[in-house]
């Protein structure tokens, strides 16, 4: 069940991302942030994970190591650990796309917080889902707002299914290695995973 305190936390995602919107388009960033959440909550989250994902972008996106800290203050360790677990980086200025996604799959390799895994997995799903409805709409040409290209992005997704299948069952790896294998079907990719 939840609880006032997941309004809260909706609230807070909305301020920290206001006027956010999705890679080069219209769409409003918060967007992505309840279809995390919503996915976190099908597929079983409690409370401080359902908040985590509503939360899972704002250090690094909104603010680095002081938005961690804030949240760390508003709703607890438990939720800040999952954040900052989710984070491909906690400073500002961002490293590089490559670089961030380089270490967070480092990181995730050896991370043993099935929280941040599945809060992880529930939002490159929303990405992988929101890349293939593009693509059915623009067929290749949704990898140009990408920084890293089609093959990078590709090679990017697939590894991180593998990086989650190396841990301890979370429900939603599966969903995501589907659509993954869609996209790269649906790319003329390399074989499915």
């Amino acid at each position: 069940m939840l609880t006032p305190r997941f309004d809260t936390a909706l609230a807070y995602a909305v301020a920290a991302h206001a006027g956010q919107k999705r890679k080069k388009s219209e769409i409003p960033y918060i967007s992505h942030l309840l279809i995390v959440a919503g996915t976190a909550l099908e597929y079983g989250a409690n409370e401080d994970e359902a908040i985590a994902a509503l939360l899972h972008d704002a250090v690094e996106d909104s603010g680095g190591r002081a938005r961690a800290e804030d949240i760390r203050r508003r709703f607890g360790d438990r939720v800040a650990d999952i954040v900052l677990g989710c984070s491909h980086a906690d400073v500002v200025p961002k490293p590089s796309s490559s670089v961030r996604k380089r270490e967070h799959l480092d990181r995730l390799r050896a991370e043993t917080d099935r929280a941040v895994l599945f809060v992880c997995a529930c939002d490159k799903l929303a990405n992988v889902r929101s890349i293939l409805k593009d693509h059915r709409a623009f067929g290749d040409d949704v990898f140009n707002k990408f920084n890293v290209g089609k093959a990078e992005t590709l090679a990017y997704y697939r590894e991180f299914v593998e990086v989650l299948r190396q841990h301890a069952s979370v429900p939603v790896v599966e969903e995501l290695a589907r659509a993954v294998d869609e996209l790269v079907a649906l790319s003329d990719g390399e074989a499915a995973l």
